[in-house]
């Protein structure tokens, strides 16, 4: 096994073993792009294809043999942070993002640097920690999404920047009314700290000339941090209140880096129908009678309304539609100052590529007060409809099912079984404090699911972390009126786990599942050699049959495994890379390595 630390090396080392590479890599253009599902070898956008899929065509590396995977190399980005990237391969070539938007280059079959970007941060305050998911590869470029807000175009070639554009303004103090909570309150020491920073953490996606991508942070409003011991996740509070920003995703010119549309998560007129009951039928505690009444006073509440983007889009270029998931709105679970719908939050979207001009959403929570982002990427595939082929995008809930909808229009064709326990789902907050699972926390919480599309299959990472909700009050005084608030922590003296879920994309059974240690955050990795690969915040890097669920091989990285694994191809020979370094926000120990495991030679 080799161990790579060679952080500092110059280009001028690099030129004459490495150069074949990087000249080839250049090559990454829409043909590329759109053949990306047959090509075993590379992995060359987020998902491994447009689709989404997370589906590798390689068989070397089988049940039969699984048992020898042995770690190949490591490379220490030299960061130890929560590490959540995606690496990218493009003709032996991978791309890592690490965290606060560092970026670098390895020859994929050894480990050994070829070039670094490091990134200046010009946000005082990031968003949910300092992960960054992933780079995109395109036109002869690598592109970053920034903690900071900015997109970031660099030569693929030398690691050097092409151009740099500021997505999204910072100054997350800019709306904020800090005063209105201070240190009298007793329980949690009233500590304020603010909105989160605004910046991007998901991959973006290349494709048709642009790059598009989303941002992040814009769905929470003021915090309160709580220092209490056991309480991983901080305490994530909703105030209402005129504290939270809107969100949107963008298209961005892949050469000049110049914006070419935008979509507003939030928009004018996001009431929507005051539904009192989700799209599949089940009760929402909505007094909509006030909510009305309240429409004159927070006529402007979108301008404020969150919608955070957690994921890199998916798109079917028949259609020329891209599709995505959106966050929550804010300020989060006060929905008293948000009447409505809260359109597009908590909703899976389809908009058209070249525009940007909405087409259809299918919206899982409506007013949603509990934190059910749609956060795990939407994956594109065909649904068998009584013997009727129907283009189908599936995507894993927080909520705890997995929704496959028309992809033409979004109706909805199948809800599955429930992949983790539901217990309080649309119960509001009280006083004395109530637990809901899945929670804020997730069923699948931003982790990419896996299918394959050879039999059907969707392999689904979960969390069972139930949350405590609770509605609290600072009394008025001097003054100032009484403020009511929201918290959410996570439950004390109940026990965690994940689930692995092989789900049939059929019928939406469940035909198989296996518990784990640890809640599952980070994604899996489905192969045609009939694996599934997930891994634990534990550190535990497991290898599933994809048949029957058994654990067949495991390997212990160090640091918590909470990043989705890919596979790729270097010379006939398959490897299976995956980020470990845990989770700040989740409580797993953090770290800084890309394992690369192969089978010896």
């Amino acid at each position: 096994m080799r161990v790579s630390r060679m952080r500092n090396l110059g280009l001028s080392l690099l030129a004459s073993g490495l150069a074949s590479f990087s000249a080839a890599a250049a090559g990454i253009d829409d043909d590329r792009l759109k053949s990306a599902a047959t090509d075993a070898a590379n992995w060359i956008t987020h998902g491994r294809d447009l689709a989404a899929t997370r589906f590798s065509p390689s068989t070397q590396i089988t049940p039969e043999n699984v048992a020898r995977l042995r770690p190949d190399f490591i490379y220490q980005t030299g960061t130890s942070a929560t590490f959540q990237t995606t690496p990218l391969v493009a003709d032996g070539v991978m791309y890592v993002s690490a965290p606060f938007s560092h970026v670098m280059a390895l020859d994929a079959a050894t480990g050994r640097e070829i070039w670094r970007y490091e990134h200046k941060n010009r946000a005082k305050k990031l968003c949910c920690g300092p992960a960054n998911r992933g780079v995109a590869l395109g036109y002869g470029k690598v592109y970053v999404a920034t903690v900071d807000a900015r997109l970031v175009a660099l030569d693929q070639k030398a690691g050097k920047v092409v151009w740099d554009i500021q997505m999204a303004a910072t100054d997350a103090d800019a709306t904020e009314d800090k005063a209105s909570l201070d240190a009298t309150d007793p329980a949690l020491k009233g500590k304020v700290s603010g909105s989160t920073g605004v910046g991007a953490a998901s991959a973006p996606l290349v494709i048709d000339g642009k790059v598009i991508a989303g941002i992040t942070g814009v769905g929470y409003g003021l915090h309160l941090d709580s220092d209490r011991p056991g309480a991983p996740l901080g305490t994530v509070v909703g105030v209402a209140g005129r504290y939270g920003r809107p969100g949107f995703i963008a298209a961005f010119d892949a050469e000049t880096g110049k914006r070419i549309w935008q979509f507003d998560t939030t928009q004018k007129g996001w009431e929507g129908d005051f539904s009192q009951k989700t799209a599949y039928g089940m009760a929402l505690p909505r007094d909509v009678a006030a909510e009305k009444a309240a429409m004159t006073k927070h006529q402007d509440a979108w301008q404020h309304g969150g919608g955070s983007i957690w994921h890199s889009p998916s798109v079917d270029l028949d259609l020329g539609l891209l599709y995505f998931g959106v966050g929550n709105p804010s300020p989060q679970a006060a929905g008293e100052s948000r009447p409505g719908d809260n359109l597009y939050t908590s909703s899976l979207v389809a908009i058209d590529l070249m525009t940007g001009a909405y087409r259809w959403h299918y919206q899982q929570v409506p007013h949603d007060m509990w934190g059910y982002d749609v956060a795990s990427p939407p994956v594109l595939f065909n649904f068998d409809a009584g013997g009727k082929v129907v283009p189908a995008i599936g995507q894993a809930s927080k909520l705890g099912w997995y929704f496959i909808h028309d992809r033409r229009d979004g109706t909805l064709l199948l809800k599955s079984d429930a992949y983790v326990p539901q217990d309080n789902l649309f119960k509001a907050p009280t006083r004395d404090g109530i637990v809901i699972s899945p929670g804020v926390a997730g069923g699948s919480n931003w982790s990419p699911a896996a299918i394959n599309p050879q039999t059907g299959l969707a392999f689904v990472a979960a969390m069972h972390m139930p949350t405590r909700y609770q509605s609290s009050e600072l009394p008025a005084a001097d003054g100032k009126p009484a403020v009511t608030y929201y918290t959410f922590e996570p439950a004390k003296g109940v026990p965690t786990w994940g689930t692995l879920s092989a789900i049939d994309l059929k019928s939406g059974a469940i035909r198989w599942q296996q518990k784990t240690d640890e809640p599952l955050i980070g994604g899996t990795l489905a192969t045609a050699g009939g694996l599934v690969f997930t891994g634990e915040g534990n550190g535990d890097f497991s290898a599933f049959d994809a048949k029957t669920g058994e654990r067949l091989w495991k390997f212990h990285c160090g640091a918590g495994v909470n990043a989705p694994p890919i596979s790729y191809e270097v010379s006939g020979r398959q490897y299976i890379a995956v980020a470990a370094g845990g989770s700040q926000i989740w409580g797993f120990r953090q770290g800084g390595a890309v394992v690369v495991f192969a089978l010896p030679d």
